[in-house]
């Protein structure tokens, strides 16, 4: 017999298996020789109440064997009668280039930036020297944004595809098995190079290609048709359909597209700072006690409210992490967040943003389509103005933006390039500005404590999400009005994680797959 049953257990316990069979076989009443297994289905925390807890889904065997778990995912060699050009190597990238591979359609993946392992250089080059180089960096490169930025998994993507598939081929490519029962499953930023990696392996093996150092500069277009890309001004690269996956900020994709002709279309996105408290004081709070069990993580939050008629929330939250410097170009500053695997940094940091609409950018409509980017390139640079043009973060105590005073001293913070005490009062869009300020108030409300001192609020949270939508149809994935164009992922406005956007890549393989049937 095989059961499924839910169980309520203390953190000392919840990594000891033998008190969870115990637990088991106490609430089945069944005797110790008749539980043959035990598997986790599902596991989260519950911290509603002062004693907080781990729920756990389980599927129980009694007096029969356990199941064997799905074969891993098949590829075929790709044949070179069908190519497909794939530009971009984040998380929609690389899974349509998998996808593919199910087919055995030969993927070409072209990357702008380097392989995941080169961008270290980089990356060090910006955080320590504050050099910004424009093809190489935390969101350009092999693996995309997400590789240096947590590898957070939990989507609400549920109906767009297959989740547990996405996860498997994770864990298939070296992440924990852990990721496939935790609620709110992460990978660390110190493992996902070696798993994007894998993946990148696992795509050769199978015949298909990716060039590095590689950026589309033109698309061929003939008849409404796209044929190819030019790379990096000189050579040309052909197929026979071209998946877009370019990420969020590659604004000179939109600008190279707008020139041909070719839809985009302005969405609303949402701007403000990243916000870091103590990691010890957002355990006290979420976990109602000074101190916290071993087993329990750094605890996280989720916050959401409307001040107005506007959303603010929080974006992006990493429980024992660091603050990044995320700018693609020089002149202008950008910051994220990121965690290890361990999370174990004495920093909780968070992206708190507010909504921004139409509405907002009438002093922008001369624009047009790239309204809503111009308002963010601004901002940009005006905060790295403010920074003495550098990745210095502008940064200013929570009581002080509060009360709009300049914050004289600044505490501690795990921004490696250096902060800079600065007037976000000052600094910030009006709306922007009042926007934070209520919700603070409220998030307050919710997380007794989350107003403090010890806050720190730091510019700018930009990059949220894309101003920019390249539309594509619903059911075929492809470009409303481009034959064999097919965008995917954050940059094309449809996933906002790493998760959805893996899946969005593999929906516009499929997409592919039947436009060349």
């Amino acid at each position: 017999m095989i059961k499924q049953i839910e169980l309520t257990v203390l953190p000392a316990e919840v990594f000891n298996s033998e008190a969870v069979k115990s637990i088991v076989i106490r609430k089945l009443k069944i005797s110790v020789d008749a539980l043959t297994a035990v598997k986790i289905l599902r596991r989260s925390i519950d911290a509603r109440k002062r004693q907080v807890v781990f729920r756990l889904l389980l599927e129980v065997y009694i007096n029969e064997k356990p199941l064997i778990d799905s074969p891993k995912t098949i590829y075929k060699t790709a044949s070179t009668q069908k190519k497909v050009i794939i530009v971009g190597s984040g998380p929609a990238g690389l899974f349509a280039a998998l996808r593919l591979l199910e087919y055995g359609i030969k993927p070409i993946v072209i990357e702008r930036g380097k392989d995941v392992q080169s961008r270290r250089k980089d990356i060090r080059n910006l955080q320590q020297d504050h050099i910004v180089d424009p093809n190489s960096n935390y969101c350009f490169g092999e693996g995309g944004a997400g590789t240096y930025s947590d590898g957070k998994l939990y989507t609400r993507s549920t109906k767009r595809g297959d989740v547990k598939k996405i996860l498997s081929t994770f864990v298939n490519h070296g992440a924990s098995e852990d990721i496939l029962i935790d609620a709110h499953p992460h990978i660390g930023s110190n493992k996902l190079p070696k798993i994007v990696k894998a993946i990148r392996d696992t795509i050769l093996e199978f015949g298909g290609e990716i060039k590095f150092e590689s950026r589309v500069t033109d698309f061929i277009v003939k008849n409404n048709k796209i044929l190819g890309v030019l790379v990096n001004d000189e050579s040309e690269l052909t197929g026979d359909a071209t998946i877009l996956a370019t990420g969020h900020s590659a604004r000179d994709i939109y600008r190279i597209l707008n020139s041909k002709k070719i839809a985009i279309e302005s969405k609303p996105f949402a701007m403000g700072v990243r916000i870091e408290h103590p990691q010890k004081l957002i355990d006290e709070i979420q976990y109602h006690s000074p101190e916290k069990n071993e087993n329990l993580p750094s605890a996280s939050y989720s916050l959401t409210c409307q001040v107005g008629n506007r959303g603010v929330f929080s974006f992006c939250m990493c429980p024992g992490g660091i603050i990044v410097p995320a700018a693609t170009a020089p002149g202008e500053l950008v910051v994220n967040g990121m965690s290890l695997s361990r999370r174990n940094s004495p920093f909780a940091n968070s992206g708190f943003v507010v909504t921004v609409g139409p509405s907002d950018l009438s002093n922008y409509a001369k624009y047009g389509v790239f309204e809503g980017l111009e308002f963010q390139s601004e901002l940009e640079q005006k905060v790295f103005e403010a920074a003495g043009e550098t990745q210095s973060a502008p940064t200013q105590r929570v009581t002080d933006f509060l009360n709009n005073k300049f914050s004289q001293t600044l505490a501690r913070s795990s921004y490696i390039p250096g902060i800079i005490s600065s007037p976000l009062h000052e600094l910030l869009p009006n709306f922007i500005v009042n926007s934070l300020k209520g919700a603070l108030y409220e998030f307050n409300k919710r997380m007794k404590g989350y107003i403090t001192e010890e806050a720190q609020m730091h510019a700018i949270e930009s990059r949220t999400s894309s101003p920019i939508r390249i539309p594509r149809d619903r059911e075929t994935f492809m470009h409303t009005e481009i034959e064999g164009l097919f965008p995917a992922g954050e940059g094309a406005g449809y996933a906002g994680g790493i998760v959805s956007a893996a899946i969005d890549g593999e929906n516009s393989a499929d997409g592919v797959m039947k436009f060349l049937s």
